[in-house]
């Protein structure tokens, strides 16, 4: 890399909102400025979780900001989604040390996206020089392995072409072929599914509970208290981390205003769930969830059938509801392919680690498509 330089930054505090959004581009909240910036602020990201913040920069010959990375020394694999534990014990079991590694991503946040985020008047090999320049940096910090996540497809062409592994995972996302309205949506299904979801909503909207979708300045500081603690009851259903916390909720709302949306549901004035979305140029993106109480369809209600209500009132493309979910089908979420990309250090694991790859990459391409056949979708709309 003659003349071009690397600089590594412990926090988004070493850029200006302009520098890193003018790299980052406005589709994708996740990779914003602000909120990457929460995340440390609130306390969610930071060394004492295991997300100690390498942020890369990459400037050009002429010194000019050309790109921009999300990078984190992790000393472990928690909140990533893309799991590689079963990496790490075998290359522990041979006598190496998995831990540190270098991740490129969105901490807790499995919403595919740019990674390599390049400026646009960049050098048109800029993408390639920060492939290489993130094996470089392992390389020099004496890591094991650097691991971009959830990235685009054009991300993990470019690192492939340059030595790095690919790898394929599937979520299950809602595309609006061109619907006005819910019913244009259910008009589309087959009557078997349509039934189906009508009565779901149906109970759903009987239980007696009114539901309501707040945005930017109207989510007020007892909306957040209430989110919160149906965060933690979730997180504790499942035997998890709480990785985020209250305060980061609050710093979300102050900093991306109007793309930050909470769908609540009400019994009378007391809130019983809600259910987090993030708005990017034309994607909705549901987040974190969680209720009080047993309510029969509550979470196909408030997640997937009012997400889509909401894309299609806004004229957006898609609903990302986030990782897993093969119950997502049936209520109109087809199977999508997201990307990794995976450098590793040992020439040796490395060769194993790409036979792995290549068979899960086969197992979950035919998975893929046998579950596509499942579609709730007329035939000829298919």
């Amino acid at each position: 890399m003659p003349d071009w330089s690397i600089k590594l930054h412990d926090g988004m505090q070493s850029f200006t909102p302009t520098e890193w959004d003018t790299c980052a581009g406005a589709d994708n909240p996740f990779v914003s400025h602000a909120f990457l910036s929460a995340l440390e602020e609130s306390q969610s990201v930071s060394a004492r979780t295991g997300w100690l913040a390498q942020h890369v920069s990459l400037h050009a010959p002429d010194g000019t900001l050309a790109a921009v990375c999300p990078t984190y020394l992790k000393g472990h694999s928690w909140g990533e989604y893309v799991f590689d534990q079963g990496w790490a014990r075998a290359l522990e079991a041979a006598g190496g040390s998995y831990y540190p590694k270098l991740q490129i991503a969105v901490p807790f946040t499995p919403a595919p996206g740019p990674r390599l985020l390049v400026h646009p008047n960049a050098p048109p090999e800029t993408a390639t020089v920060l492939a290489d320049a993130l094996r470089q940096i392992c390389g020099q910090l004496q890591l094991s392995s650097a691991h971009v996540t959830f990235c685009t497809t054009q991300n993990s062409t470019t690192l492939s072409q340059r030595g790095w592994l690919p790898r394929l995972g599937m979520q299950y996302h809602w595309h609006n072929n061109g619907y006005q309205t819910f019913d244009d949506f259910l008009a589309a299904l087959s009557s078997r599914k349509r039934k189906v979801l009508k009565r779901e909503r149906r109970d759903a909207n009987a239980a007696g509970l009114t539901f309501e979708t707040l945005r930017g300045a109207d989510i007020t500081p007892a909306d957040w208290d209430a989110f919160y603690q149906f965060y933690q009851n979730t997180i504790d259903r499942k035997w998890g981390s709480a990785y985020l916390t209250r305060s980061f909720f609050s710093l979300l709302s102050e900093k991306l205003g109007e793309r930050v949306v909470l769908m609540v549901a009400r019994h009378g004035h007391q809130p019983v769930a809600a259910a987090l979305n993030l708005v990017g140029t034309d994607t909705l993106y549901g987040r974190n969830w969680g209720c009080v109480g047993t309510w029969p369809f509550l979470h196909f209600e408030l997640c997937y059938y009012r997400a889509i209500e909401f894309a299609i009132a806004n004229g957006l493309k898609r609903v990302e509801a986030g990782a897993q979910g093969e119950h997502k089908i049936q209520r109109g979420y087809t199977p999508s392919l997201t990307h990794s990309a995976h450098w590793i250090e040992n020439p040796s694991f490395r060769a194993s680690v790409a036979a792995f790859l290549e068979q899960e990459r086969n197992a979950i391409q035919q998975e893929a498509q046998a579950l596509t056949a499942l579609s709730p979708y007329k035939q000829e709309v298919e």
